[in-house]
């Protein structure tokens, strides 16, 4: 299990590909996760793809990494800046779901020396949260969670999957949780997002009530290299709903920015 110390904190993240002899032939590949998560909602086979360097770290506080979590998004941002510079990454491409994705906007636009690609999946250039979320977390904990997992997952998912989930999410503490949601809250660049000029993959869930396919195709728009893919029957997390399906859009993706 890797860990790194990344502005004197313990960061816990998985790498691919594990064995030395495996030579990578594109660009590494950084996963984030969204508020409240950790690299275990990236479906392990998206973790390991043939050929790609892949890293996904839990962000601080999250996880197995030390440290707190942070209430703005740029802070996420530099934080990912110190890590890519701890594992001396050259130009890689980022991906990011939900909150990951504010994340990876933000550093595009500050940093898009640093990036060969973006991945956005399931976000936005805003990611405003209901204020009865906002404070159902410091007030209601159990019925906020309860809430967010009713608009998280698409209807494919089954009831059992769907208390497995809650239960992993009431196992983040409420400060963490409430943390990351303001700083989704308070996120905003789409102002600037038509500033990014780099090759993106843009991949939404027709089933998502947290980030509704608008957002995605807007993006689209936006984005002058940008490619879009809208998931039928899946909801927000839809790497975990349809990791077969996520997994290949972004092997594909991958061969395409090498070519």
């Amino acid at each position: 299990m890797p860990f790194l110390i990344v502005d004197g904190q313990k960061v816990y993240y998985t790498t691919h590909p594990a064995n030395a002899g495996e030579a990578p032939v594109r660009p590494s590949l950084v996963l984030l996760h969204g508020a409240g998560g950790n690299t275990l909602y990236w479906p392990p086979q998206l973790r390991r793809l043939p050929g790609v360097a892949v890293y996904a770290p839990d962000l601080p506080g999250h996880g197995r990494s030390a440290g707190q979590g942070f209430s703005r998004i740029a802070d996420y941002r530099e934080w990912l800046c110190a890590f890519a510079e701890a594992l001396h990454l050259s130009p890689f491409v980022l991906a990011g779901h939900s909150m990951g994705g504010g994340i990876a906007l933000d550093f595009a636009l500050t940093y898009p020396e640093r990036l060969a690609g973006l991945g956005l999946v399931a976000t936005n250039t805003r990611l405003r949260v209901a204020p009865a979320i906002l404070q159902g977390i410091q007030n209601d904990f159990a019925g906020a969670t309860e809430k967010l997992i009713e608009w998280m997952y698409g209807s494919t998912v089954t009831p059992a999957k769907r208390r497995t989930y809650l239960q992993r999410l009431r196992e983040v503490p409420p400060d963490l949780l409430h943390g990351d949601f303001s700083a989704c809250d308070a996120f905003d660049v789409s102002a600037r997002v038509g500033e990014i000029n780099l090759p993106t993959l843009i991949i939404g869930g027709q089933e998502d009530k947290m980030t509704p396919v608008k957002y995605s195709e807007r993006l689209h728009e936006q984005i002058r290299q940008s490619e879009l893919h809208l998931l039928e029957a899946a909801g927000h997390m839809l790497m975990l709903e349809q990791p077969q399906a996520v997994t290949r859009l972004f092997e594909q993706f991958m061969v395409r920015i090498t070519q």
